[in-house]
């Protein structure tokens, strides 16, 4: 039910015996006056209710390559119809997107878009797939489960870009209407969490236990490496020890390249020996897939085979260098399993990021 102009009628909220409302989409659980917004921005409190300010107002719309979600082994070369609105609700210092994620909807939402308005235009364009990305999803959490439906009836997937730093039922809620998932892993320890992000570990944890465990959701993970802050081996090697345990050896593992952005401009880009370091401490403890990105590594951004050893699907920033699988995603050397999603032959889409007026 439409409340207003842009005002949605929120669901995962109830109402205090003060008049307040609570939001209890993520763990900050905002308890708002009449008039009153959340930590996130977009969701506030009128007239008695929690309303979504964004439904169906977007910042833009960007045809992508798949690999620059990042996801490498879902649906590679192909083209991504990607999107975002305003807000978030983590407080990231680093923030890569800030000028998006940090604004008002007024000062950035230009785009009035409803939900098979752009399930179409994806597949006008030939996309295979649309994307919540560039602020977090979670918290235009209506708008997006409605684009995905939308999107799985005019036969797209649904590709979401969170940080998971979501509530159960609100969690339940919006996964069950997404094909693939990066998961953006900050960092791991809760001081971090805290004091950068304003979150909590544990939360994000248990959303992407939650994705291995009760979806049948494609997930990649994403670490943005930060010199002095979460770079040191220790952390590294406890994190990728994690992920081997609760997520699977085969769960690909993206380590990017941090530059000084936001509220974080006193710390340096991450020196590529610092993503090798990295990936090569993630390989000797067991995962298969680990990748380099925000740095030109070929080698780094490339699919080794985890029978042969050789390489079979091979990138050069987000261009499709060789491919090796056969039709059913198998190594054309040895005939070992590449886990993912692949169509019988990969795309052609290549690095470009053209936008589009729906």
């Amino acid at each position: 039910m439409h409340t207003g102009d842009t005002a949605y009628t929120a669901r995962h909220w109830k109402k205090l015996p003060d008049g307040r409302v609570e939001c209890e989409l993520c763990p900050h659980r905002c308890r708002l006056k009449d008039g009153q917004r959340g930590l996130c921005f977009v969701r506030a409190a009128k007239k008695g209710e929690l309303v979504l300010t964004t439904y169906g107002r977007s910042s833009g719309f960007c045809i992508d390559p798949i690999e620059k979600k990042p996801l490498f082994h879902y649906l590679p070369g192909t083209p991504v119809l990607s999107f975002g609105t305003a807000g978030c609700n983590l407080q990231c210092r680093m923030c890569q997107n800030w000028s998006m994620s940090k604004a008002t909807e007024m000062q950035i939402l230009a785009e009035d878009a409803s939900p098979s308005l752009i399930a179409q235009a994806a597949k006008r364009q030939g996309c295979r797939s649309v994307a919540f990305t560039y602020n977090e999803p979670l918290i235009f959490l209506e708008y997006a489960v409605d684009v995905a439906r939308a999107c799985h009836e005019e036969g797209i997937k649904t590709v979401a870009v969170t940080a998971g730093y979501v509530n159960p039922g609100a969690r339940e809620d919006f996964f069950a209407h997404m094909d693939a998932v990066n998961m953006d892993l900050k960092g791991f320890t809760d001081e971090f969490y805290r004091r950068i992000c304003g979150g909590d570990l544990q939360t994000v944890l248990e959303t992407m236990i939650y994705l291995r465990q009760k979806t049948s959701a494609w997930v990649e993970i994403t670490n943005l490496v930060i010199p002095g802050l979460n770079d040191s081996p220790e952390e590294i090697r406890a994190m990728v020890c994690w992920l081997r345990a609760e997520m699977g050896a085969d769960v690909p593992l993206h380590f990017s390249a941090f530059h000084p952005s936001y509220k974080m401009q006193d710390k340096p880009p991450t020196p590529p020996e610092t993503l090798i370091m990295a990936r090569n401490i993630a390989r000797e403890e067991g995962l298969s897939y680990v990748y380099v990105g925000n740095v030109h590594d070929p080698e780094g951004g490339s699919t080794l085979c985890t029978g042969c050893g050789r390489k079979i699907i091979g990138r050069d920033w987000f261009v499709l260098t060789s491919w090796d699988l056969t039709p059913d995603g198998k190594c054309r050397h040895c005939g070992t399993a590449c886990p993912g999603v692949f169509d019988a032959k990969p795309g052609t889409w290549g690095a470009r990021c053209v936008p589009v007026q729906l």
